[in-house]
């Protein structure tokens, strides 16, 4: 991404989580947040014309997964809550909003995020009066450039006990050798820790009109200094996690994350099928 400036794409999946909540019913992942957060002029045009974000089934599709990934994330995370785990890392937070709807008083939330896009997101914290409660701590790093698990254990992050980590929204944006930094690194933590995130299927594995749309988002997302970078097949990932110490793998693809989520609605809202979503226990 651009120096001195916010991620774009960090808002552009702010604005789909908001139009969940304004567009779907019943929602899959509820927010009370997720309007306010986006800023005070895209929440006015969002309120007054929803449907803007919703003129193709590609937009849909984005949507959905969107939903879908996060509240894989936050239900996996309430049931090792309730297994005793204290600690949840949000890498490359944007402007998710778990920290401050964290319902467990135990659970400490690490958000570790470029500090362009922390500076940002706080700035528009203040704006609709959210204060960052004691249980959520910032972590700035640049994940393209620099290690990122030094300042977050200088934060206060106990590298002895599990934690869960999300990680959505980031893996495409990162170099292989990056990914796989990050995979060991967390791969090296205790028992019970886990990683759930999201990625990219390679363009080989895709249809000729999937094809066509990868190649016209990757445009438009290299033009704004956020290019797509790497892409996986899912067996060769699942090799890459038990390779960096993951003992247990779950990767659901579109098929696996309608039936979940998205069946027997009447809107036909369901996720697209060129990403899926992974979890990788230590």
């Amino acid at each position: 991404m651009q120096q001195g400036v916010p991620s774009r794409t960090a808002q552009r999946v702010a604005l789909r989580r908001a139009a969940h909540q304004l567009l779907d019913a019943p929602l899959v992942f509820a927010d009370p947040l997720a309007v306010r957060i986006v800023g005070a002029e895209d929440e006015r045009a969002l309120r007054a014309d929803p449907s803007r974000l919703d003129t193709t089934a590609f937009d849909r599709g984005l949507r959905a997964f969107a939903a879908a990934r996060a509240r894989f994330v936050e239900d996996r995370l309430a049931r090792a809550v309730e297994d005793g785990l204290a600690q949840f890392v949000v890498l490359g937070a944007g402007l998710d909003t778990f920290a401050y709807r964290n319902p467990f008083g135990g659970l400490r939330v690490f958000e570790v995020d470029h500090p362009d896009t922390q500076a940002w997101k706080r700035s528009r914290l203040e704006e609709v009066g959210v204060a960052p409660p004691p249980s959520a701590t910032y972590v700035a790093v640049d994940f393209g450039s620099s290690d990122w698990f030094g300042p977050l254990c200088a934060a206060g992050f106990r590298d002895d006990r599990p934690a869960a980590f999300s990680w959505l929204g980031v893996v495409t944006y990162l170099t292989l050798d990056a990914v796989r930094a990050t995979l060991r690194r967390i791969g090296s933590l205790p028992r019970g820790s886990f990683v759930i995130f999201d990625y990219g299927v390679s363009r080989a594995l895709l249809t000729e009109w999937q094809r066509a749309i990868l190649d016209a988002a990757a445009a438009r997302v290299a033009a704004i200094g956020e290019p797509f970078v790497t892409f996986f097949d899912p067996p060769d990932l699942e090799r890459e996690l038990r390779a960096a110490g993951f003992t247990a793998v779950e990767q659901l693809g579109p098929e696996e994350i309608n039936a979940r989520y998205f069946s027997g609605r009447s809107d036909g809202l369901r996720a697209g099928g060129m990403a899926r979503i992974a979890s990788a226990r230590v």
